[in-house]
């Protein structure tokens, strides 16, 4: 049932979340002066097959019809901003501050019989950013292919998970009567469409029941969402999600008033003192792509991940409720068809985020969950170790099976930088 549904659901809470808005441009303004020193940032100007990631013209950015082709998958998914329209979400007018240990620690992790270290895995991935940070320590900040602090690095499906947040502030608030309400009490122009007969629960965890094709074959339904929403070749909107109307299984088997952009600004981004703009894509009827599309700098990924494992708690202010995300990142037991190697043949699934196996959990906490993106966009997340992995890349498919060997080296650093 996991892969029923996709992208379609996050646009029917960017419909919930505001009405149709015009986009604000991109601004190209740099995160503040507190950026740590190029001693204790390690940059590279290549990466894995740099060549045919365009290393000798400078990793140039494509253009709406290029920006997935391996020449310009560097230059592209870090200025998606500057392809595509997108709204602009303004940093805080504080950073909040991220600590740095005086020294990269060791890591090890073990894969296909071999045991590596952080040099060989970005030797071997077309890895462009890499994070890791415990409580507000940054330990580990590494870049490839000639991206550093500023870029702002595009995020795939991890959008979904921030979408989930905002969806659980906005029931705190009043705003969402009840998860379980069906989509079409929020969206009228759902109504009789069995998107809108779906419960906001059963959207956010992607078992709606309705038939979607998610393959990147250029053919499949992901690509007719895609063209209709950021791509801005149809009309976006409830439209974009209209079009998929088929069930193939049971389910489960305007609240906001302002942009999806202007609520993720006020609510998270500021609050967790941010300390770059973001963007976040949008259709032609201004509204927000949030099945994808958000666009914001590693250390600022590193602060939304170190939010959740404070269980949405950011310096003693409760950002998100505690109970959501706790909600969010575990498998009730009333919906085994959710649980990790049940609904994928690995991760299991929460409100918009993937759970790990409970056999790599700390026995005093069974919780351990991701944000995950195509082409290799990650964020992991520990929350009885306080730990975060940011992962950026450019893997050339966009499922891709090396994508085992991000997850071996999660499991690396949880058990030698988790202490």
């Amino acid at each position: 049932m996991i892969r029923t549904l996709r992208a379609p659901a996050a646009l029917v809470f960017a419909a919930i979340a505001t009405a149709a808005c015009s986009a604000s441009a991109p601004s190209s303004s740099a995160p503040p002066s507190q950026a740590p020193s190029a001693a204790q940032v390690r940059t590279s100007p290549v990466g894995p097959d740099a060549d045919q990631y365009g290393a000798a013209s400078g990793y140039p950015i494509g253009d709406r019809s290029t920006y997935s082709q391996a020449p310009f998958l560097v230059g592209s998914l870090s200025h998606m901003d500057e392809i595509f329209e997108g709204r602009l979400i303004r940093r805080a007018a504080a950073t909040s501050r991220l600590a740095r240990s005086p020294a990269e620690p060791a890591v090890r992790y073990d894969y296909r019989g071999e045991s590596l270290g952080l040099d060989q895995y970005l030797a071997r991935n077309p890895t462009t950013g890499l994070l890791i940070a415990r409580d507000d320590t940054i330990l580990v900040e590494r870049y490839q292919y000639a991206r550093n602090d500023r870029h702002r690095f595009t995020s795939f499906s991890m959008a979904k998970t921030v979408t989930s947040m905002l969806i659980g502030i906005a029931i705190a608030e009043g705003r969402i009567r009840s998860v379980d309400d069906p989509a079409a009490a929020y969206v009228p122009g759902l109504a009789g469409t069995e998107y809108g007969r779906t419960s906001l629960r059963h959207l956010l965890q992607m078992s709606s029941g309705v038939r979607f094709l998610e393959e990147y074959s250029g053919r499949d339904d992901i690509t007719r969402l895609a063209s209709d929403t950021f791509w801005l070749r149809g009309p976006g909107g409830v439209a974009a999600v209209t079009q998929f109307n088929e069930r193939t299984a049971p389910g489960g088997t305007h609240a906001l008033g302002r942009p999806v952009g202007a609520y993720l600004q006020e609510k998270i981004w500021q609050p967790i003192g941010a300390e770059a703009d973001a963007t976040w894509l949008v259709d032609r009827t201004g509204q927000e792509s949030t099945f994808c599309c958000l666009n914001a700098v590693l250390r600022d990924y590193a602060r939304l991940g170190l939010l959740l494992a404070h269980d949405g708690n950011c310096r003693g202010r409760q950002v998100i409720p505690a109970a959501w995300i706790r909600d969010a990142t575990t498998v009730r037991p009333d919906q085994p068809h959710l649980a990790p190697r049940t609904a994928t043949r690995f991760f299991g699934y929460g409100n918009q985020t993937w759970i790990f196996p409970e056999t790599w959990m700390a026995p005093e906490e069974r919780r351990m969950f991701a944000f995950l993106g195509i082409r290799g966009q990650a964020i992991y997340v520990d929350p009885s170790r306080r730990l975060v992995m940011v992962h950026t890349a450019v893997r050339k498919l966009p499922v891709d099976p090396a994508n085992a060997e991000t997850i071996a080296l999660w499991r690396g650093v949880v058990r030698d930088l988790g202490r």
